[in-house]
């Protein structure tokens, strides 16, 4: 394989399949679309703005090349910058729009950043509070256009004929080996850590996931792009698709996938489980509003589609039922789609096998996969050719990434694809990759010998008083099969038995309540009912007969609001932040073990 940079896509595509959406968002209502020839041009008139306005890659080495920060939403102008900086061989350093104050300031110093891209208003402001401390930025520049401050297309408009002839020079002497971003892990506690991805890392972890994946590049094939950019399995991706000539629009935001689905009607999108545990609830809630025989109807099928299994038929009758609600009633689930959706890749946390079952049995593709940054990323995943998909599992490796577990069950992985360390941190580096393997933190097993299947987080392990291991995931991942649970965290570290915290559905506890003739008022008064704490108690029990009996839930409390990045207890790709909601709901933890 003939290693490139991760911007030669430009030319690829313009030689290969010239698209004329390459990428494409709304803009005042209205989708705009710009053509692969068209990005081009952007983006070499970005880079020789940008380098009138001293921006190099110096010597290609990660400390002296200058460093771009860029904190927006999706867009067009997030890639274009993207491509640009590492035209200049400079180092882009993308930063989560959800990122609090004293974790941008860190990042913005350590990586000393020249300048930042922000897409909005509210973004400028969160940056501006922090320009005094930052000494490395030299200027701001808005996506949006915004009074009184720098719009990218200032830097655009410095390029003329000479600097467009010098970027050119410029990026043919940017070595595959050197660094395309730094990525700070939001990490669930403690310093964020950059990691240092080179273009090699993630042009070969494209070109792995293309082989063992290989996608539909027929003209006109679209996906809808919704996860957050700066998180290395989106941005991977993306290169994907541009590798592959698949053309990318990009959702408005969270709360308009549904319409833009509807508007796009794309082939396919990738997710983390939490977002598919919110389509299938609205989906439930839905069905929750039929009456009479369409809402017999709708749980027959949904009941159907637990039962599914894609590595053997359920037999000639069932076969015949699913067929029926696939026609009935999953067709319009589809229909919510977009109507040509053929893949879905989920990643970043454990996706219950029951919404997998669901969701293939309805024609609904999903794929579950798996990989962290320091990997860029992909490990595994579950493929679409006939047998090479487990529900449950992360899928088989792939194609040019070696992986091995440890006697502990710590997956380790090796290849090209590993990064080439943590930026400043060479102790953190050497605790992470040794003798070439990259340690995950992450156990896992393999079944029938080439599935891969992660069973816990290493640091995520606990030990009760009685010198019993726990491993919370499995137990988490099961309890959340029941549509009264939203969210829940498993506790018991150097404790008697095992406890939880329980976040309620509220929309679904507020129907069961309607029909068991219970007065709603707030969320606060409905933990504490006496029929609410009944039916939980109920749950519990049933769940627990799954797991052994020092893993069994013993006490709960039920906490009256939903866990977000907003509040501080969800990382920005949507993993929780075990020590946060720890500390922040110690008193609820301490009345379960208060007796």
């Amino acid at each position: 394989m003939t290693i490139k940079r991760l911007f030669d896509c430009l030319d690829h595509q313009l030689q290969h399949f010239p698209r004329p959406d390459m990428l494409a968002a709304k803009e005042n209502g209205q989708w705009v679309t710009y053509s692969t020839q068209q990005v081009a041009n952007t983006v070499n008139r970005l880079s020789a703005g940008l380098m009138k306005l001293g921006v190099s890659g110096n010597d290609m080495t990660p400390e002296n090349s200058d460093k771009i920060a860029i904190i927006s939403n999706n867009r067009p102008e997030w890639v274009f910058t993207d491509l640009a900086t590492q035209q200049l061989g400079a180092i882009l350093v993308p930063v989560y729009p959800t990122t609090n104050p004293l974790e941008l300031e860190f990042i913005l110093n350590d990586a000393a950043v020249k300048f930042i891209f922000v897409s909005n208003e509210e973004l400028l402001e969160k940056i501006k509070l922090l320009l005094p401390k930052i000494p490395s930025l030299k200027n701001v520049y808005t996506f949006d256009r915004i009074a009184g401050t720098a719009h990218w297309t200032e830097v655009t408009a410095l390029a003329d004929e000479e600097a467009l002839q010098k970027v050119a020079t410029i990026k043919q002497s940017v070595p595959s080996s050197h660094l395309a971003t730094i990525i700070y892990t939001s990490g669930t506690t403690g310093t964020p850590k950059g990691v240092m991805l080179s273009h090699k890392n993630i042009y070969c972890n494209v070109q792995f996931s293309k082989e063992s994946f290989p996608f539909n590049d027929a003209p006109g094939t679209k996906v809808l792009s919704f996860l957050p950019l700066n998180h290395i399995f989106e941005k991977t991706c993306t290169y994907i698709y541009l590798y592959s000539g698949i053309s990318i629009y990009y959702a408005e935001s969270l709360e308009t996938i549904g319409d833009n689905l509807r508007e796009v009607q794309p082939n396919g999108f990738t997710t983390v489980p939490r977002l598919l545990e919110k389509v299938f609830e609205r989906i439930m809630q839905k069905g929750n509003e039929l009456t009479g025989v369409k809402r017999k109807l709708f749980y027959w099928a949904v009941a159907l589609a637990e039962k599914y299994d894609n590595r053997k038929s359920g037999g000639a009758w069932y076969n015949l039922q699913l067929a029926i609600a696939n026609k009935l009633i999953f067709s319009k689930w589809r229909e919510a789609l977009g109507g040509n959706v053929s893949f879905i890749i989920t990643g970043g946390a454990a996706c219950q096998v029951k919404l997998l079952r669901i969701f293939n049995a309805a024609k609904v593709p999903v794929y579950e996969g798996y990989g962290p940054t320091e990997n860029s990323p992909v490990i595994s995943v579950n493929r679409q050719e006939k047998g090479g998909t487990k529900f449950g599992t992360v899928g088989p490796p792939i194609n040019g990434v070696n992986v091995k577990l440890e006697e502990d069950g710590e997956i380790c992985v090796s290849g090209p694809c590993v990064m080439e360390g943590y930026y400043k941190r060479p102790d953190l580096t050497a605790e992470a990759v040794i003798d070439g393997w990259l340690h995950t933190g992450d156990i896992g097993v393999f079944e029938e010998k080439k599935f891969l299947k992660i069973t816990d987080r290493k640091k995520e392990l606990f030990k009760t008083s009685g010198g019993k291991y726990v491993a919370p995931q499995p137990i988490e991942n099961k309890f959340k099969e029941s549509p009264f649970i939203e969210q829940i965290i498993v506790v018991g570290a150097d404790r008697k038995f095992v406890g939880a915290l329980i976040v309620p559905s509220f929309a679904v506890l507020r129907e069961w309540m309607k029909e068991k003739g219970i007065t709603y008022t707030t969320n606060e008064d409905v933990i504490n009912n006496p029929k609410v704490l009944e039916l939980f108690r109920g749950l519990v029990e049933s769940f627990n007969e799954f797991f052994n009996h020092v893993e069994q839930i013993k006490k709960f409390e039920l906490l009256p609001r939903e866990w977000t990045i907003e509040t501080g207890e969800m990382t920005p790709k949507m993993s929780l932040k075990r020590k946060v909601v720890m500390e922040k709901f110690k008193d609820a933890v301490e009345r379960i073990y208060a007796s």
